[in-house]
């Protein structure tokens, strides 16, 4: 009785094959593990973010109504002061 060498290589081939996919499945089941606590961990980010939205769009509506005034107040005084400059500089052209 003789063994043939391409039935060896087949049997040691259809091994490390069954190997493979003992392998790649449980890595496949760990992947779907860590997704899942992944995923968990995202869906809470999230929620807590979505409480604190609020908070954040008090603070921006705030900032505007500020910078709203300020530009106000600044484009009065420059208004101001260019008017005062408008009027020495139309004295002095009356007295020339």
């Amino acid at each position: 009785m003789m063994i043939d060498v391409s039935q060896v290589f087949a049997v040691i081939f259809y091994v490390l094959l069954i190997i493979l996919v003992i392998a790649l499945t449980v890595l496949v089941i760990n992947a779907i593990k860590t997704l899942n606590k992944v995923d968990k961990f995202v869906d809470d980010i999230s929620r807590k973010s979505s409480k604190v939205e609020g908070l954040f769009d008090i603070i921006d509506n705030t900032t505007d109504a500020v910078v709203g005034i300020s530009d106000t107040i600044i484009g009065f005084i420059a208004n101001t002061i260019t008017q005062l400059f408008k009027r020495k500089k139309d004295k002095e052209d009356e007295e020339q």
